[in-house]
């Protein structure tokens, strides 16, 4: 029996040349150096103005790779996207500021060059999961993705690490990330949203632990700037399947960011 995801891949592969999909059926990317490290670039055949979604993986931000993106090529090809997944340096090798710094590296590169991939500069989406999540909205509230279109947000807490430390949330495994009180307001999206509306911003969270207290907080703070804020519930999945899911047939979290994505970019 073939069911609507085989025969969605299937299109999608007839799309693309000879040798742009794996076996498996995800298309194959293009990948480029950046700088400090390298990126993937995914691309339907002939596509020209497309908008794009710029992805940042997670991993504690001590592990992962751009390769590590599930169906969320094949989904986002399919319904008019360019898709981007980045590779930053890791833990211990660089820090969480040099991460960021990674991102912006990132993301400029993609501006300057997506055109020639069939994607358009000005209509970017940066989007990120757990440690990405966090690393996208640093640099997205700060302005080190200029021109951005929008932001996806799943599945962090470390928006405001003061106030994740007063709440008791700074676990083992953040204290250690963030190993210097010094740094904290300077690694926190949240101390750059007051002040300037932000690009509209799509946050998503799981039933982890403290995840639907931060987000919240965090929604209500750029709500105050004006915004445009869209909060989708993911207490049904855990920390890892709110990644896992995108792209995936009837999943929820992949229609709401659907919708988000369209009524931003198109």
């Amino acid at each position: 029996m073939i069911d609507r995801r085989t025969l969605l891949l299937a299109s999608l592969a007839a799309m693309l040349p000879v040798g742009a999909a794996t076996a498996s059926g995800r298309p194959s990317p293009q990948t480029v150096d950046y700088g400090p490290a390298r990126l993937d670039i995914y691309a339907p055949e002939g596509a020209s103005g497309l908008p794009v979604v710029f992805f940042v993986h997670g991993g504690t931000w001590q592990f992962g790779k751009r390769s590590q993106v599930g169906a969320k090529p094949a989904f986002l090809l399919a319904n008019g996207f360019c898709f981007v997944s980045i590779d930053y340096r890791m833990l211990p090798e660089a820090d969480v500021a040099t991460q960021a710094s990674d991102v912006e590296k990132a993301y400029a590169y993609v501006r300057a060059n997506i055109a020639q991939h069939g994607g358009d500069p000005n209509r970017i989406v940066g989007m990120g999961h757990s440690a990405g999540c966090h690393l996208i909205a640093l640099t997205g509230m700060r302005g080190g993705l200029p021109g951005v279109a929008a932001l996806i947000l799943d599945d962090t807490r470390a928006y405001d690490l003061a106030a994740l430390e007063k709440s008791g949330g700074m676990v083992r495994a953040y204290a250690r990330v963030f190993s210097d009180p010094a740094q904290w307001a300077a690694l926190s999206p949240a101390s750059y949203v007051d002040g300037a509306k932000h690009p509209p911003t799509f946050i998503a969270y799981s039933r982890a632990d403290g995840r639907d207290e931060q987000s919240k907080a965090f929604a209500e703070r750029l709500r105050a700037t004006g915004t445009e804020v869209t909060l989708f519930d993911g207490s049904a999945y855990t920390h890892m399947s709110i990644n896992h899911d995108f792209g995936e047939d009837g999943d929820a979290l992949t229609a709401a960011a659907l919708a988000f994505l369209k009524s931003t970019v198109g």
